[in-house]
């Protein structure tokens, strides 16, 4: 017991010395790595510094190019993150003087399934968002419409894509959400084609209604002259024989809004102006006999 007892300061200064020393060494080998350290720093701010040339004079040569929009963006970013990526490789050399960049790029060869695994949802949008830069048909200014979610594109990164929606809404969507699902590009052509179904009395002479509708439609200012307006017998309903009314206006949200309210408005002042009635359904009710008499017996006996 005594012995240990000797021993135990002993045991304690000896690992106290050893803290000291590591804690020395590292000092030390920070102090001779802290030229190399700011040169790497330096690096990296020459990097940021290039990539704001490189990405102002990209931008300015791919606006004299015939490049769709989308395609001109894919190119600025991929020029922009291969910047960074030769600057962070280059500054790591430099920290590091050990490393080549033989061993770097076979140290990220081997880390890209960990990090494919990892990060598969960050490696999947940036795959598909370089993909739809590159093909897809929709551009910043579209009105798309994907999963429930409609709006107009207001940017396309290699991550993301945002819409503002017609109420106003930023919607922030993962671009393999765009990429695996349907998107339906709605202002893809300048004209859409836009349908109402309108119903008339079934005594109506069904010739003279179809005349009506196609003068009333063909009257308004928002309907494209360029395409016929279509007017089909499409059912016979409830209460009323249906007519199908087709025509084309603009292609945006609010175009369709603004030529919807003024054909409806022209269709009903036109059938009104020629005494045809848009009936309101009818029902017809049939009670059998012996339940009229039951309730009857009933209330009498009540009474």
């Amino acid at each position: 017991m005594a012995e240990s007892a000797e021993e135990l300061p002993a045991d304690a200064a000896g690992a106290w010395q050893l803290v000291v020393d590591s804690v020395y060494g590292m000092w030390a080998d920070f102090l001779v790595r802290l030229p190399l350290i700011m040169a790497g720093i330096v690096l990296l701010v020459v990097t940021w510094g290039v990539t704001k040339l490189a990405d102002r004079t990209v931008r300015f040569a791919l606006r004299r190019t015939r490049l769709r929009r989308s395609l001109r963006e894919l190119v600025r970013q991929l020029v922009y993150i291969t910047i960074w990526v030769v600057g962070l490789l280059t500054a790591a050399v430099v920290v590091f003087p050990g490393m080549t960049p033989a061993k770097v790029l076979t140290v990220l060869g081997l880390s890209s399934i960990a990090i494919g695994f990892a990060f598969k949802d960050i490696v999947e949008n940036f795959f598909a968002g370089a993909l739809i830069l590159w093909r897809f048909p929709f551009e910043p200014g579209d009105f798309i419409e994907c999963d429930e979610l409609m709006g107009k594109v207001e940017e396309t990164t290699i991550r993301m894509t945002t819409l503002r929606q017609v109420d106003g809404q930023l919607v922030v969507v993962p671009n393999a959400q765009l990429f695996k699902s349907p998107v339906y590009v709605i202002t893809s052509q300048p004209k859409r084609r836009i349908t109402v179904i309108c119903g008339v009395d079934y005594e109506t002479d069904l010739g003279q209604a179809q005349q009506v509708l196609r003068d009333a439609v063909e009257g308004c200012s928002s309907v494209d002259a360029d395409h016929p307006v279509e007017i089909f017998c499409q059912e016979f309903g409830g209460s009323s024989i249906n007519f199908e009314v087709t025509w084309w206006t603009g292609s945006t949200p609010l175009a369709v809004r603004e030529s919807r309210d003024e054909v409806v408005r022209a269709v009903k002042t036109a059938l009104d102006a020629a005494e045809i009635s848009i009936p309101f359904p009818h029902r017809t009710l049939t009670f059998k006999e012996n339940l009229a008499l039951q309730q009857v017996e009933h209330a009498n006996n009540e009474a």
